[in-house]
């Protein structure tokens, strides 16, 4: 068993953390909302720290998972950020979906003070998170990757290194470029569908079973029929991702145009009010033009 830290406690923090205590492992907590933390640790039976660095002492392995680029520097530099004390041969793995920038410039502080750092973006929501069966793409070096992973199978169905530091954020990219795509195609069949006259829910049992079928049709095409969207994957969080794919497309000269004009509707579903329906609203503003 090992000593962990978990620094971030939100949606996906906390029942990952709570899955490695679960597990046996030790865990110290840290989250900027500090009755997050000492609500988690009653619970778990970790301790709760006032500071990321407080968290991180004596850690094997470090655990992050919190918002965008900026927050994540915020808790790992400076005095009270992680990386003031977490030890040297320690493996710092970052779980936040960020930019591989980042990624590499935290890398580098890292290797500077004599720790790995691990990008380990994931994928599965909150249900994934809750159930232990997230998937999770790593960038890094083998050695510290292979030391982690055991601990990291603690919250996750699939985890695989997929090359260097920032590969890790860059898969992930690619995941939501995919999830983007599906859901778009899947609002459009389903308003199709509606505008027909068929049976949206027999519509989804049935092509869901062929070459349309995917986890999208399968896990929100019968709550996108019923107007369901208090759930999941927020827009807000989808448009901060797609932000980071539409800057890193520009970095690399990737085309992605079906990409950026769904952040455009999503930009719409904001304006609607929608900025906490999960992603699959998209769907809400073909009703909203159709009417």
């Amino acid at each position: 068993m090992a000593k962990c830290a978990f620094i971030g406690l939100g949606v996906m923090g906390y029942p990952m953390a709570g899955h490695l205590a679960a597990k046996g492992h030790e865990v110290r907590v840290y989250n900027r909302t500090s009755s997050k933390a000492e609500a988690w640790a009653a619970e778990h039976g970790g301790t709760a720290c006032a500071t990321p660095a407080e968290a991180a002492e004596g850690a094997e392995f470090v655990f992050c998972c919190v918002g965008n680029d900026d927050d994540l520097r915020s808790v790992t530099l400076g005095a009270d950020g992680a990386f003031a004390r977490t030890g040297k041969d320690a493996v710092f793995v970052d779980h936040t979906t960020a930019s591989a920038e980042v990624a590499r410039e935290l890398a580098a502080e890292a290797e500077a003070a004599g720790f790995a750092f691990i990008d380990a973006p994931v994928s599965g929501g909150q249900a994934g998170a809750e159930n232990g069966v997230l998937t999770v793409m790593c960038g890094g070096a083998q050695a510290a990757f292979d030391r982690v992973a055991p601990v990291i199978d603690c919250f996750a169905q699939a985890c695989r290194l997929m090359g260097p530091v920032g590969a890790g954020q860059t898969t992930k990219m690619v995941n939501q470029i995919c999830i983007a795509g599906l859901v778009q195609a899947l609002s459009e069949g389903l308003n199709f569908a509606d505008k027909a006259g068929l049976d949206g829910h027999a519509v989804v049992d049935v092509i869901s079973k062929g070459a349309a079928g995917s986890w999208q049709m399968a896990n929100r095409g019968n709550t996108m029929l019923d107007d369901q969207f208090d759930f999941g994957f927020a827009v807000d969080w989808m448009r901060k991702d797609l932000g980071i794919v539409l800057a890193e497309a520009r970095n690399i000269g990737a085309s992605v145009p079906v990409t950026a004009q769904v952040d455009q509707f999503y930009q719409d579903v904001q304006n609607m009010g929608g900025g906490r329906w999960d992603t699959s609203s998209l769907i809400r503003r073909l009703r909203a033009l159709s009417h």
